[in-house]
């Protein structure tokens, strides 16, 4: 079963939308529109009835909500009522949440194999269609002294029944991470500066199970969030 992305033409790139409860990361450098993607994936589950989690490990709701604010797909509006569901793990509420969801112990979020537990608990137990979590840098950063315990952490996320995006800040396409090797699908999102301006792309690095369009297609912000032109190729 296919699902639709929420950015426009972006799925005419991969056969009709994004394969349901699969694992994939969006990457890039700083600006290229990661987290504008993200939150039109979320919104696009929720306005379709969806359950949709968005999770910061840096970002407040508020400070997300503030950058989602100028467009006009609506994010804003679905987190006001509850629709899209944003939370940042230091925050009360998130440990509560997740807490109550699980029952591991240890302190949350210091303990690397609770958080790992208490997150998908908190998916399967609320039956989360569709989960972003921002971003694989600082999941590493908390992983970092036990590299296994970040791997069975995406691999539980795998196979959760959701549908569940990672942002990771990454320059290099051809610089992978343990997230790409594990993850179902790779999108990166490029930045090009030449003497006109900023060209902004999107390319699929990878994707398991569907046929897809490889080539760097030209993005665009919009008032209603990112744009992709599936007919417009960038030469590089």
């Amino acid at each position: 079963m296919r699902i639709p992305s929420g950015v426009p033409g972006f799925d005419e790139l991969l056969n009709g939308g994004l394969l349901k409860d699969r694992l994939y990361v969006i990457s890039g450098p700083p600006g290229s529109g990661k987290t504008t993607f993200c939150s039109q994936f979320v919104t696009k589950g929720a306005i379709d009835g969806e359950t949709t989690l968005f999770l910061t490990l840096h970002e407040s709701q508020q400070e997300l909500v503030s950058d989602m604010a100028n467009y006009e797909f609506g994010f804003d509006k679905a987190v006001s009522s509850g629709h899209v569901k944003v939370l940042n793990v230091f925050d009360t509420e998130a440990q509560r949440l997740f807490s109550s969801s699980s029952r591991s112990s240890g302190d949350f979020p210091s303990n690397v194999e609770n958080l790992s537990n208490q997150l998908v608990a908190f998916v399967e137990s609320r039956d989360v269609d569709r989960l972003v979590i921002d971003s694989t840098m600082l999941l590493e950063y908390y992983f970092s002294d036990d590299l296994n315990a970040l791997i069975k952490f995406l691999t539980k996320l795998k196979r959760a029944d959701a549908t569940v995006v990672l942002i990771s800040e990454m320059t290099d396409p051809s610089s992978y991470s343990d997230g790409h090797y594990l993850a179902h699908g790779v999108v990166f999102m490029h930045n090009y500066l030449e003497a006109g301006g900023m060209t902004r792309g999107v390319q699929i690095i990878k994707m398991r199970g569907t046929e897809i369009d490889c080539d760097i297609r030209q993005v665009e912000f919009t008032d209603r969030g990112l744009q992709v032109d599936p007919s417009t190729k960038i030469q590089t």
